[in-house]
């Protein structure tokens, strides 16, 4: 079994990245410029973004990005330069992508909630000429070198323009570069990785055209649909799942800054959305909310969710609560420009256990330790292939060799495929935490524990949470007997990002469980931990 034919129409055999055997769509737009232009060219008249305050044309939003372009090409920007975005969910945002991809320039979002040393990080690794900032972050916000220029949104701030300025009306044209191909780095989005030093993934134009199609085709998206962002559009979910997702089907993006389960409800009621992509937790809340059976959501048919299980429970109770809505599971990562997986529409009841099917054009083979591929149902290592997966990280040549093999990036997570092509997830990465769909590294926050001049040693696990699935626990060791966890967390969120801070600490006396070779024995200290939570209803 597999996609049908409506799915996976104009396939054909490709070669890119340096040799790299995939499948491609044919009949697809060369860049993302391209494939938005395509949509403005549908219906220029067509909305394309709604907020509380505004609503904008397909024709209004080519008018701003040509604009920001255009301001941008008149302070020196050219393509390959790397521009630095520190936004929340606003219009600003995607006219900055957008600006970036007909310059040929590279987008460098980063989420709002991150610390000055992680913004430190991506501004010097990157090499970003330009910064572009929400003026509430001005004091998070370091001096990197090469720093050229920076502006501002919702406000002033010391030593930055003001983000109207890109907006103004200017003699520079930013017609798009012929010479930009689609295998062109768009974006780079920085990544965790397992050694807790952020890696820049690069997503091009092949990706995020492919993976635009992938929802759009396999979820049947079109013109008249309206999707809400709800999740950060810093976060390849938003950008890719959500805006780009529509910008390719001809739809409306309605953007909420912020998530609260009472405002999606009205505004999704308000604007009558028709689908969405949201991690557990925020349905979840949705259903707690008193007040849900007064909202008519009857135009919402797409549910989309991943970054975490959905519980068996809340899948039945939006069932009964919401008939009309189907929810779809999707897999993916930064690494994979978003979906790896997406579970067919109406799939689910009979595979809730899975993530759905590979995407049309994608590869995924389950693998043992050897690096032999497994027979179906077997679980292994999984690796992902296609258009979509990027072809490295930026300047990390040790992280490409560690995490690609014979095109396929190497995903870490253990799970199976059946076959009937459903594949299942059975464990993630040993160390990785799932907050809420945001994925939280141990040794990146271990890293900035053992920094702390009463650390010894520590560890950091899961603490399995029935509403976020799974909160940020840190056992410690300390030179001194007493421990002031208030302190840690202090010192925690003055380095971290709020999700990634340990909600509880514990003291351990004896030191840190260790196998024959040193290293700490996790499993241990997550039995432990269950042995001292009680299990939560």
């Amino acid at each position: 079994m597999g996609w049908p034919e409506a799915v996976t129409r104009s396939r054909r055999a490709e070669t890119h990245f340096g040799g790299r055997a995939m499948r491609c769509f044919a009949d697809r737009p060369a860049t993302v410029t391209a494939m938005v232009a395509r949509s403005t060219a549908r219906d220029r008249t067509a909305t394309a973004l709604i907020t509380d305050t505004t609503r904008l044309s397909y024709a209004d939003l080519d008018t701003r990005v040509e604009r920001v372009a255009g301001n941008l090409a008149a302070r020196g920007v050219i393509r390959g330069d790397r521009v630095a975005i520190i936004l929340g969910n606003r219009p600003e945002f995607l006219f900055l992508i957008l600006a970036c991809c007909r310059l040929g320039a590279i987008a460098v979002p980063m989420g709002t909630r991150m610390k000055r040393p992680e913004y430190d990080h991506v501004l010097t690794h990157s090499g970003a000429r330009m910064l572009i900032h929400e003026a509430a972050l001005a004091a998070e916000i370091p001096t990197a070198a090469g720093l050229e220029a920076r502006f501002v949104c919702g406000g002033p701030a010391l030593g930055a323009e003001e983000f109207t300025a890109l907006l103004a009306p200017t003699a520079t044209t930013a017609a798009p570069d012929a010479d930009i191909g689609a295998e062109d780095p768009a974006v780079i989005l920085y990544t965790s990785g397992t050694t807790g030093r952020p890696k820049g993934a690069i997503l091009t134009h092949l990706g995020l055209v492919h993976s635009a199609l992938h929802f759009a085709r396999c979820w049947r998206l079109g013109p008249e649909d309206r999707c809400v962002l709800a999740v950060p559009a810093s976060h390849v979910t938003g950008l890719v799942a959500i805006l780009l997702t529509m910008l390719g089907c001809g739809g409306a993006t309605i953007i909420m800054p912020e998530f609260h389960a009472r405002d999606f409800l009205e505004l999704a009621a308000g604007e009558r959305a028709t689908a969405t992509l949201m991690v557990p937790a925020m349905y979840n809340l949705c259903l707690r909310d008193p007040a849900l059976a007064r909202f008519d959501l009857s135009p919402w048919r797409v549910g989309g969710y991943g970054g975490a299980p959905m519980p068996e429970a809340t899948i039945a109770a939006l069932a009964e609560r919401l008939p009309g809505l189907v929810l779809v599971n999707a897999y993916g990562a930064t690494e994979t420009t978003s979906p790896a997986t997406i579970m067919p529409l109406g799939a689910t009841a009979g595979h809730a256990d899975s993530v759905g099917r590979v995407v049309p054009c994608g590869a995924l083979r389950v693998v043992d330790d050897a690096g032999r591929e497994v027979a179906p149902g077997n679980s292994g290592e999984i690796e992902i292939a296609g258009p979509m997966v990027i072809p490295g990280y930026w300047n990390d040549e040790t992280a490409n060799r560690a995490n690609f093999r014979d095109g396929y990036w190497i995903s870490g997570d253990i799970g199976s495929i059946d076959a009937d092509g459903f594949v299942r997830i059975h464990d993630r990465k040993k160390d990785m935490i799932n907050r809420a769909g945001y994925k939280v590294y141990s040794a990146e926050v271990e890293n900035v524990l053992s920094r702390h001049p009463d650390i010894v040693e520590c560890a950091v696990v899961a603490r399995p949470d029935p509403v976020l699935g799974e909160r940020v626990h840190a056992y410690v060791v300390t030179r001194e007997a007493g421990l002031d966890e208030a302190a840690l967390r202090a010192f925690c969120t003055a380095r971290l990002a709020d999700y990634k801070v340990p909600e509880t600490i514990a003291r351990i006396e004896d030191g840190l469980p260790r196998n024959a070779n040193g290293k700490v024995r996790k499993a241990v200290l997550r039995d432990r931990l269950a042995r001292e939570s009680p299990r939560q209803a």
